[in-house]
């Protein structure tokens, strides 16, 4: 069993970069390893490392702390927006529509690519971040896709059983499509959260995804928020993502 941070041997660096929402706790393991984090004046490339109380750490040379009032928020987020905190190329982000919802420093749960529309977590709470993005824990993901042409119900029972990808087989939990809908029109609900995987699974059999769209994550849906806009979570909520996800 492994001992639980205490005064004495401190809180492990990447947790500490997390809680002090800079990023995931997946993305910290990132920064550290990129040189981004300093120790008392010193970069630590360990993510093991562990901050004792009274050690300085500084992100992009500036001291971050972990941050007491932890915000949630959901954003239905529209095409051409990138999921993530900065753009090196000047590209509007997902933090650029929340701009106005917070003063606390904020980061995406997972991935949407720019051209994937749907639902978003944004906060700083570094360990919830961590639950929903570990495969360990699988959180659902509901998605909406439209294709260049109608899916063959060969194809569909492909997709059902699990297609082998470059990367391994892509398990999903449920795969049709969508009632009253052209064939084009196809719903998958997974857990797994591998890069563009969606987009993959179709373009292996051949197809041209046409719109991505996320409708249900965690237990939580679009209703009732229009594209492009967010909402705070609620109490509820956040705890059902917590402890019941």
């Amino acid at each position: 069993m492994k001992t639980p941070p205490t005064q004495d041997n401190g809180i492990r660096l990447n947790k500490y970069v997390a809680n002090a929402g800079i990023a995931s706790r997946r993305k910290a393991d990132v920064l550290i390893s990129q040189g981004k984090v300093k120790v008392n004046g010193t970069v630590v490339l360990e993510m093991g490392y562990r901050v004792m109380p009274g050690d300085e750490v500084r992100f992009n040379n500036k001291v971050i702390k972990p941050v007491k009032n932890k915000v949630y928020f959901l954003l239905n987020k529209p095409k051409n927006i990138i999921t993530t905190v900065k753009d090196d190329r000047g590209r509007r982000t997902v933090i650029d529509l929340l701009r106005r919802a917070t003063k606390e420093r904020i980061f995406p749960v997972g991935r949407l690519d720019r051209d994937t529309t749907g639902l978003l977590i944004l906060t700083n709470d570094g360990d919830l971040a961590k639950k929903l993005t570990h495969p360990s824990h699988e959180v659902k993901k509901i998605y909406h896709i439209s294709l260049d042409k109608a899916v063959t119900d060969n194809h569909i029972q492909e997709i059902a059983k699990g297609l082998d990808l470059e990367d391994g087989i892509a398990q999903v939990d449920k795969v049709s499509h969508l009632a009253g809908k052209e064939k084009t029109e196809v719903g998958i609900e997974l857990h797994i959260g591998r890069n563009r995987i969606v987009r993959r699974i179709f373009e292996h059999l051949g197809y041209q995804v046409r719109r991505l769209d996320r409708v249900y994550f965690g237990g939580l849906t679009k209703k009732d928020l229009p594209r492009g806009r967010w909402r705070a979570l609620t109490d509820k909520e956040v705890i059902m993502l917590k402890h019941f996800v």
